[in-house]
C-alpha cells in the first residue's frame, strides 16, 4: 500500500521600506508503506531528500529575485534599493525602474491615490505629464513612480497650479 508524502516549504525575505521576497516549494509523491512500518531510516531520508530539493528551490529562487533583472525582482528594485541596477530597490513584480541613476530609499510603487493626484494637478496645471516624468524620473508613466518619487513629483507640481486658475 502507498502512502503520499507531502513536504512543503515556504519563505519570506523582509526588505526595507515593508517590501519582501518570497518563495516557496511543495512537493506531494507516493511511498510504500512498508518504509514507516519497516524503515524508519528509509522514511526519514525521503523526507529529508525531498525537503532538500525544495530548500534549494526556495533559495535558488530568492537568490534569483534579490540578483536578477528588474522584472524578476517583485517591487521592481535591486536589493540594493536602486532600480537601474547601477546598485537600486524591487518586490512587487512591476519590474520598472527609472533608469536616471538617482537614489530612492522607498522601492514601493506609488500608490492609486497619489497617481490620481499627479494626473489631477498636471491636468489642471497643463503640464505635460509624460515629458515632466521622463525628465525628472525617466519614466513615462504616473503609475512607474516609486512612493518617494510620486511624493516628490506632487509638491514639484503643485505650486503650479497657483494663479492658472486653481484657486477658489
Amino acid at each position: 500500500m502507498a502512502v503520499t508524502l507531502s513536504v512543503g516549504l515556504h519563505k519570506k525575505i523582509g526588505q526595507p521600506d515593508y517590501g519582501s521576497l518570497c518563495a516557496s516549494c511543495h512537493v506531494e509523491f507516493e511511498i510504500d508503506r512498508t518504509l514507516l512500518d519497516g524503515d524508519l531510516d528509509g522514511f526519514h531520508h525521503k523526507v529529508r531528500s525531498a525537503f532538500a530539493a525544495c530548500q534549494q528551490s526556495v533559495e535558488e529562487q530568492l537568490s534569483r529575485q534579490q540578483a536578477g533583472p528588474a522584472s524578476l525582482v517583485s517591487n521592481g528594485y535591486h536589493q540594493d534599493g536602486h532600480a537601474n541596477g547601477n546598485s537600486h530597490p524591487h518586490s512587487n513584480g512591476s519590474g520598472h525602474h527609472n533608469g536616471n541613476g538617482s537614489q530612492h530609499t522607498n522601492g514601493r510603487l506609488a500608490t492609486a491615490s497619489q497617481v490620481r493626484a499627479i494626473h489631477a494637478i498636471a491636468n489642471k496645471a497643463r503640464i505635460d505629464l509624460p515629458g515632466k516624468l521622463n525628465q525628472r524620473f525617466g519614466v513615462s508613466r504616473a503609475d512607474d513612480l516609486t512612493l518617494s518619487q510620486a511624493s516628490e513629483m506632487i509638491d514639484a507640481i503643485k505650486p503650479q497650479t497657483n494663479g492658472t486658475g486653481g484657486r477658489r
